[in-house]
């Protein structure tokens, strides 16, 4: 199932969240398509119970054979674990931090990405993807740490949306994915354990809160769970400046030897 974010002429922003739900074994994740005409990009296309219907999904837009960019805003398996069929089923390549480019070949057979993995310098790029009238801006914004060494945002100009990756992120039983927050306060209880655990240390979180001020924000879309809304997005900004958590909260304690 799919739903669209946002849709002006052609330039539509869809979320998929419920892909390879039916086993309830792996954690929620959120797919995103970002088209343009009769290109896109495909950012954080997770693992392989979700790429049958994330490809069908695209196929609905363009030809697998026109897809620009495949996106990835870290290493982990729920982000790109699906990268081998990916990099058989399309010709787009693959964008990823430096931290990760050599360690993303690893999900694929030998020489499937040979010449198709971009790293992302730290500080991050204006990207252009695809060609001609159909190229489309798409920014990628730094997030090291929060909550992977190499970490990366993207951000849509023209959706004002921020595409956070695990920040933002809400779990738990009977969290709707569809439905988005517009006031974070009732929302935090989804959020707090993941990011008190996830992200590394507040100090990471006071520098992404002031680049984030610095964007023009209509929506945070996370990689689990719900997207972020109107008064939301200043809220949770506002939270996690603030939020202690990763190594602000660990001591000798927990590192002992086991009894």
């Amino acid at each position: 199932m799919s739903i669209e974010l946002f849709r002006q002429g052609r330039h539509v922003c869809v979320m998929f969240c419920r892909l390879g739900e039916e086993g309830g074994e792996a954690v929620q994740a959120n797919q995103f398509l970002l088209v343009n005409g009769d290109t896109g990009a495909i950012l954080d296309p997770g693992g392989n119970i979700a790429y049958n219907e994330l490809y069908l999904g695209m196929s609905a837009f363009f030809a697998p054979h026109k897809l620009a960019a495949i996106l990835a805003s870290h290493a982990d398996p729920d982000i790109i674990a699906s990268l081998d069929r990916w990099m058989t089923a399309t010709e787009a390549p693959v964008y990823i931090s430096r931290v990760w480019e050599r360690f993303a070949p690893h999900f694929c057979k030998p020489g499937k990405t040979a010449g198709r993995i971009i790293g992302l310098p730290d500080a991050g790029e204006r990207l252009w993807l695809g060609r001609g009238a159909e190229r489309f801006e798409l920014w990628a914004l730094p997030a090291h740490f929060l909550h992977a060494e190499g970490n990366f945002q993207f951000y849509d100009p023209v959706s004002r949306i921020l595409f956070s990756g695990d920040l933002g992120a809400s779990m738990g039983a009977g969290l709707d994915p569809e439905r988005h927050v517009a006031s974070l306060a009732a929302h935090i209880p989804r959020m707090e354990g993941f990011h008190r655990r996830y992200m590394v240390g507040n100090k990471v979180l006071r520098l992404w809160a002031a680049m984030a001020r610095r964007l023009d924000i209509a929506m945070i879309a996370p990689q689990h769970g719900a997207p972020l809304v109107g008064a939301a997005v200043g809220e949770f900004i506002d939270w996690v400046e603030q939020l202690e958590c990763g190594i602000d909260l660990f001591g000798p304690a927990n590192y002992r030897v086991p009894d």
